[in-house]
């Protein structure tokens, strides 16, 4: 086990990762971990192009050799046909965590009617969970704020690091013991 917790942020983009534009989602997913966590974390990045086998190997590494306990994706999750971001999680993961997806596409509704075109999801690979969120920063944002109460916890049951939070900025949920 590693000092500090290891997780992985995955950028799914043709063309940041082609460098035709800044991968500001990737930053979003960092700058919303660092005000949530007050434990130690190291984030383990990975910028791809919409491609399945490079998404799966990414995701494979990011669990298997980086051992990271959280891997969050962005972008490749919508409806156009380089979007298979949701099959290749579902490829490497052990089990499928769907009230993950439910969620975020209940949460993005309040803000745009294209939410429903969305297809996150959420799986766990060994001692891992893998969340796929969609790829514009506000968004992240929004998503990560309705479904992170539940990943601390999610963690704790797979044995994983103890990620410690700021109650200021988001309020987790353990159960009292």
């Amino acid at each position: 086990m590693f000092e500090k917790a290891h997780i992985g942020i995955l950028t799914v983009s043709d063309r940041a990762s082609a460098g035709i534009y800044e991968d500001l989602s990737g930053k979003a997913i960092e700058s919303t971990l660092n005000d949530y966590l007050v434990s130690d974390w190291q984030p383990v990045y990975r910028l791809i192009a919409d491609e399945r086998p490079l998404i799966e190997t990414a995701l494979r590494e990011l669990v298997d050799e980086e051992k990271c306990c959280l891997v969050i994706t962005t972008g490749g999750t919508g409806p156009a046909l380089r979007d298979v971001t949701p099959e290749a999680t579902e490829a490497v993961c052990d089990r499928m965590m769907p009230g993950f997806g439910e969620l975020m596409r209940m949460e993005s509704l309040k803000y745009v009617p294209t939410a429903i075109l969305s297809r996150q999801t959420a799986g766990l690979r060994k001692q891992s969970l893998i969340i796929n969120l969609p790829g514009k920063p506000k968004a992240i944002r929004q998503c990560l704020d309705a479904v992170f109460p539940a990943v601390p916890y999610c963690i704790d049951l797979m044995d994983g690091p103890y990620l410690d939070c700021n109650p200021e900025v988001i309020s987790i949920f353990r159960p009292a013991s």
